[in-house]
């Protein structure tokens, strides 16, 4: 049995009422700053009208920001599955990442326990953990190709791919499929793949083919 997780509290004045809603999503995303304490100076500065409700540093400590029944500002225009006001209906996680370094064991084991506290308070399955990039496609790319979305499929707190047998490629389809599996936000083509890549088929490049097809389950 793990020990609780400590939380430090930053409070930020950058938060509004959820609008009736209550999370259902958890969203997470990189900060790609310096560090940390910059990542978290600029989610508390009302100036810059940004937020998280977490933030995790490199060494796996966790600093809430905003307490879970506020709306923070994380998110953005974008949407997921019949979600189209994601900062409404989601908790923010912001991990200390330049965005282009693999993300620290430390760091990785306290996301894991936070999402444990998380999913079983809010009662959010993991189809409900999702990245930035997965309810902003084209706009937002975090948390990134070196984030392990495997890991957290292993331990249960992420969706795994819709297994399918590999179809032909086909666009049509293709789209038809991601937006049946989440991926609603409007979106150029090429921006989807990107994002159904990002999250399933780190590292794929070129046009759309048979594997892409077989993670939306065609």
């Amino acid at each position: 049995m793990r020990p609780p997780l400590s939380i430090r509290e930053c409070p930020s004045p950058n938060y509004g009422d959820r609008r009736g809603a209550v999370p259902s999503l958890i969203v997470l995303h990189y900060t790609a700053m310096g560090s940390a304490a910059a990542a978290i100076a600029r989610l508390c500065d009302p100036a810059c009208e940004v937020s998280a409700h977490y933030v995790i540093d490199r060494d796996g400590d966790v600093t809430r920001l905003v307490a879970d029944e506020h709306r923070a500002w994380h998110a953005g225009a974008g949407a997921w599955l019949n979600v189209t006001d994601v900062n409404s209906h989601s908790l923010g996680i912001e991990l200390d990442n330049p965005g282009d370094a693999p993300f620290p064991e430390a760091q990785m084991l306290s996301l894991e326990a936070l999402l444990s506290d998380l999913r079983d308070h809010w009662r959010i399955g993991p189809e409900g953990v999702i990245g930035h990039s997965d309810c902003a496609p084209g706009r937002k790319s975090d948390p990134g190709t070196h984030f392990d979305w495997a890991r957290l499929e292993r331990a249960g707190h992420a969706q795994p791919a819709v297994a399918g047998v590999g179809s032909s490629p086909d666009m049509e389809r293709f789209l038809m499929a991601a937006r049946t599996c989440g991926w609603t936000a409007e979106a150029t083509p090429e921006d989807i793949l990107t994002a159904v890549r990002l999250r399933h088929r780190r590292g794929a490049t070129g046009p759309l083919g048979t594997e892409d097809m077989k993670v939306v389950g065609l």
